[in-house]
């Protein structure tokens, strides 16, 4: 089996990846670059996480990096800004599909926990979800802080995670944490998401 996972360069995508990688799970790693042109990028530390991957996994994963900046910044100026976190979920889960189906991928993996942060309530994963057009996986979904910490440190991704690096400069001060997937569509409706989708998949470079 192959699965697209959304790396970032936090703690618990990584041990997301892991978890269903030692199932013999085959994993291409997609990273979501939210910087902009000559700002700071985190990309050689998610590179050195998904090497540490590679280490844990005994693999050589396929990697991946989406330029996802200038999205973040349309979908601040023309949406909800409450919503931000939810509409980029949905951009990147769309991005992945569209990944997994010319890789010949089953389904999507991401790090999410529930409750965790504002974008992974029980109502938002379901908002998020519907974008996508095969299945989600979520290992962590119903472990805590603790015990994601504990596997991060067994396979050497944690202090990699922890050490440089800053929260998205995109995530609104009050994030919606229910939202509904009709406030998200009319929200969708206000820029071309099937042209963002696209110039997302298609300008999307192997990292090496």
């Amino acid at each position: 089996m192959k699965g697209i996972l959304l790396l970032s360069g936090g703690i618990d995508s990584p041990v997301a990846g892991y978890l269903l990688g030692r199932q013999g799970v085959e994993l291409v790693a997609v990273y979501f670059d939210a910087s902009l042109p000559g700002r700071p990028s985190e990309s050689d530390k998610v590179m050195r996480l998904m090497e540490q991957m590679d280490r844990a996994l005994a693999t050589d994963m396929k990697k991946m990096v989406v330029r996802h900046g200038e999205v973040l910044s349309l979908l601040e100026e023309k949406c909800a800004p409450s919503l931000t976190c939810v509409l980029c979920r949905r951009v990147m889960l769309r991005i992945a599909s569209k990944f997994a189906d010319s890789m010949d991928a089953s389904f999507i993996v991401t790090g999410e926990s529930l409750g965790q942060v504002a974008s992974q309530t029980l109502m938002n994963i379901f908002v998020e979800e519907e974008a996508a057009s095969v299945p989600v996986l979520r290992p962590l979904i119903g472990m805590d802080k603790v015990e994601i910490e504990r596997v991060a440190k067994e396979i050497g991704t944690y202090e990699i995670s922890v050490s440089t690096g800053s929260c998205c400069e995109y995530a609104p001060d009050k994030p919606s944490t229910h939202s509904s997937l009709e406030m998200v569509l009319d929200e969708e409706s206000r820029v071309d998401i099937g042209g963002i989708v696209d110039a997302g998949f298609n300008d999307a470079k192997t990292m090496e």
